[in-house]
Order: structure tokens, then sequence, then C-alpha cells
């Protein structure tokens, strides 16, 4: 019989456009081909916007995190008074100790 001959599968990736050359009968991989470079257009005025707003989240973000910290040392210092009172109530005792058990 003639033996048939086998040649390289190229095979496109379908997820990052990249081509790979396999050869058939080994089943490993050859050769691997970037995918060429996508040149978006971005334009210098879609990147100001872009940092602008940016800028305004990270502010937006500060803002919120200073007013929960706020909130967070009011809560502290409430919990604390309530604390305070509650131990002003009740007698002060000597607390036991392991060697005071013997």
């Amino acid at each position: 019989m003639a033996e048939k001959k086998i040649s390289n599968l190229t095979v496109d990736c379908p997820c990052c456009g990249a081509r790979l050359i396999i050869d058939a009968k080994l089943g490993k991989v050859i050769r691997h081909e970037e995918p060429p470079q996508k040149r978006g257009s971005f334009d210098l005025d879609h990147a100001q916007d872009l940092l602008r707003e940016q800028a305004r989240r990270r502010e937006e973000i500060f803002q919120q995190s200073s007013a929960d910290l706020k909130t967070q040392s009011e809560l502290l210092d409430r919990k604390f008074a309530e604390a305070l009172e509650k131990s002003k109530d009740s007698p002060v005792t000597r607390p036991t100790r392991d060697i005071d058990l013997d």
C-alpha cells in the first residue's frame, strides 16, 4: 500500500486569534504564530475623559471611606460610653488568680 502523505494542520485559536501549526503525525505543536495586533482608534480626548472619570470615582470612594471611618469612630465612642456606664454600676472585685485557687 502506498503511504499517504500527512501534512501539517493549521488551527486558529478562537479565543486569542493565534495560529498553531501542528504536526499531524506526531500530534505536537510545531510553531505558534502570535495574533495580529489590534489597533484601536483611541484618541486623546477619550483618554482624557476616562482619566477624569477615574479621578471622580477615586474621590467618591475616598469620601465614602472617610464617612465610614467617622461613623465607625462615633459607634466605638458610643459603645465605650455604654460599657463605662455599665461598669460604674457594678462593684469592683478583685480578680481571682490561679495561685489563689490553691
